[in-house]
C-alpha cells in the first residue's frame, strides 16, 4: 500500500518544530561552554540574544525570500543584523544569482571622480568612497557552521569588480554585466560568474571543473560621511523580465522553514568557533591560527583577505587584536602607512563580533575622520571615556572587545609596502604625556558635532524610502 503524504497541516508542523528545534540549538551557543560563547557577563548574555534575533531577522530574508530568477539586493549586515566584526563604513549587500545565466546590474553615482584618482569633491553630495561587486561559488561565510567550511577550494571567487575599474558615464550612471562568459563584441563593465580549473589526474591531462556563481555581494565603503550618499542599484536576470513566481506551495514553506532553523543554528555555532579556535580569542589553542590569532591589547600579523581567515572583501589587508581596558586605562593605537590605501578605517566589536554602536557613539574612524600628526602616523585613542583628544574610539563600557583595523588596495601591494599597526596600554590620565605635544583639544561640543554627522549618515544610509 502506498503511504499517504501527510498532509498540508501536519508537514508544516513538523518543519516549524524543526525551526524551533534549531533556534533552541542557536540560543544554546549564547551561553553553554561547550559551544564557546563569549564570557557569561551580564552585558554579554544580554547582547548574545540581540546578536542571535539579528541573525533571525537575516534568515527570514534569506530563507524565505532569495530568488535568483528575479533577484533583489538585501543588506547582508547593517544596524540591526551586526556581527562578524562588521565594518560601520560599510554597506554590505547580497543578492542569490544562477550563474549560467545573465544578469544586468544598474546604479547612478553621485560625483564619482574619486573612483579613478581624482581629488573628491569639497562639501556636495558625492558617490561612495570605495565599491567592490563579488562572484562566488559556494556557501555564504558560516551557513555550514563547521569550520571544514574553510578549506581551499569550498569557496571560489569567479569574478570581481571595483570602483577603481568601473567605467561611469557622464551622469554617474553606469552598468554592468554579469554572465559566465564575456560577449566577444561587449566592451562595458563585467564580472564573470564562471570559473573554470584542470584537477590533475592519473594519465596527466588533468579533468575540466567548472563552478558557476550563486550569490553577488560587495560592500559600499564610505569615508566622508557627511556628504558620500548610498547607490541604489537594479538588478535583472536577462530574459527573466515580467515574469513571475509559481504559486508558494506547502513544500517550500516547509523548505524555507527548515533552512531558517539551519542558517540561524550553523551561524551562531560556526562564529563562536571562528573565534574561540581559529582566532584564539581567549588563548591561542589548537588549531589556531599561528600569526593570525588575536593578541590581547596588540594586533596579529597583517594579513590579507583569504577563506582561512574568514574570507572578508577581497581587496582588504586586515589586522585584529583583542582590547583588555580598566575604566582607568587606555590604549594608544599607532597606525604607519606606506602607501595610501583607497580605504583605512578603524572599528571595535563586542566579542560576538557585533561592531559597537557607531551611529550614537564613536565605535569606529575611516581615513576621512581620523587626523594624522605632523609626524604622518596617525595615532588613535581607545578608552573608556573620552579624553578630548582627535581620534577617540569610544568602548562604549566594554572592558574586552574586538579590534580590527583594515586598509583596502585594488592591487595587493609588496608586503614590504603593507601598513603596520602596534598598540600600547597607558593610564588615562597619562593619555597627553603620550601623545605629540601638537595634539590638539577636541571639545564637548565638537564631538557632539562629530556625533550628529554620524546619526544623519547611518538614519540615510539605512532608510527604507
Amino acid at each position: 500500500m502506498t503511504k499517504k503524504p501527510p498532509d498540508a497541516k501536519n508537514q508544516l508542523r513538523a518543519a516549524w518544530d524543526e525551526m524551533i528545534k534549531a533556534l533552541q540549538d542557536a540560543r544554546d551557543a549564547i551561553d553553554e561552554p561547550e559551544l564557546m560563547p563569549a564570557p557569561p557577563t551580564d552585558r554579554n548574555l544580554a547582547e548574545g540574544y540581540r546578536y542571535l534575533m539579528g541573525y533571525v531577522h537575516s534568515a527570514v530574508e534569506r530563507a524565505f525570500h532569495s530568488d535568483p530568477v528575479r533577484p533583489k539586493f538585501r543588506n547582508a549586515l547593517s544596524v540591526i543584523t551586526r556581527s562578524t566584526i562588521d565594518n560601520p563604513d560599510a554597506i554590505y549587500f547580497s543578492a542569490p544569482i544562477d550563474g549560467r545565466k545573465s544578469y544586468r546590474l544598474r546604479g547612478q553615482a553621485a560625483d564619482a571622480r574619486h573612483w579613478h584618482g581624482g581629488e573628491p569633491i569639497a562639501d556636495s553630495r558625492k558617490a561612495p568612497h570605495y565599491v567592490i561587486f563579488e562572484a562566488t561559488s559556494g556557501e555564504m561565510p558560516g551557513d555550514t557552521g563547521s569550520l571544514m567550511e574553510l578549506r581551499p577550494g569550498k569557496k571560489t571567487q569567479t569574478g570581481r569588480l571595483d570602483s577603481s575599474a568601473i567605467t561611469v558615464n557622464d551622469d554617474g550612471s553606469f552598468e554592468i554585466l554579469l554572465a559566465p562568459q564575456c560577449p566577444s563584441d561587449y566592451t562595458g563593465n563585467f564580472i564573470g560568474t564562471l570559473r573554470e580549473s584542470r584537477k590533475p589526474s592519473a594519465d596527466g591531462s588533468g579533468k575540466k571543473t567548472r563552478r558557476y556563481a550563486n550569490h553577488i555581494s560587495g560592500r559600499q565603503l564610505f569615508n566622508d560621511w557627511e556628504y558620500e550618499e548610498a547607490i541604489h542599484f537594479e538588478f535583472t536576470q536577462l530574459g527573466a523580465e515580467g515574469t513571475h513566481a509559481p504559486p508558494y506551495t506547502v513544500d517550500k514553506a516547509a523548505t524555507e522553514l527548515r533552512l531558517l532553523g539551519d542558517i540561524v543554528r550553523n551561524q551562531m555555532h560556526f562564529w563562536n568557533a571562528f573565534w574561540t579556535i581559529l582566532m584564539g580569542t581567549y588563548g591561542e589553542r589548537e588549531g589556531s591560527i599561528p600569526g593570525v590569532a588575536f593578541p590581547r591589547n596588540r594586533f596579529n600579523n597583517v594579513n590579507a583577505a583569504s577563506g582561512a581567515t574568514g574570507g572578508g572583501q577581497s581587496t582588504n589587508l586586515y589586522a585584529g587584536g583583542v582590547f583588555e581596558l580598566e575604566p582607568d586605562e587606555a590604549l594608544i593605537i599607532e597606525n604607519y602607512v606606506r602607501l595610501r590605501p583607497q580605504y583605512m578605517g578603524f572599528q571595535v566589536g563586542n566579542l560576538w563580533g557585533e561592531s559597537i554602536e557607531y551611529a550614537n557613539q564613536i565605535g569606529s574612524l575611516n581615513g576621512h575622520q581620523m587626523t594624522a600628526d605632523d609626524d604622518g602616523v596617525v595615532r588613535i585613542v581607545l578608552a573608556h571615556q573620552d579624553p578630548g583628544v582627535p581620534n577617540w574610539v569610544d568602548t562604549s563600557g566594554h572592558r574586552e572587545g574586538f579590534m580590527s583595523p583594515r586598509w583596502t588596495y585594488s592591487d595587493t601591494p609588496n608586503e614590504e609596502d603593507w601598513p603596520t599597526i602596534v598598540a600600547k596600554k597607558v593610564q588615562f590620565s597619562e593619555i597627553r604625556q603620550n601623545l605629540p605635544e601638537s595634539t590638539r583639544v577636541v571639545t564637548a561640543e565638537q564631538r557632539r558635532e562629530q556625533i550628529r554627522i554620524r546619526q544623519q549618515h547611518v538614519q540615510k544610509r539605512y532608510r527604507v524610502f
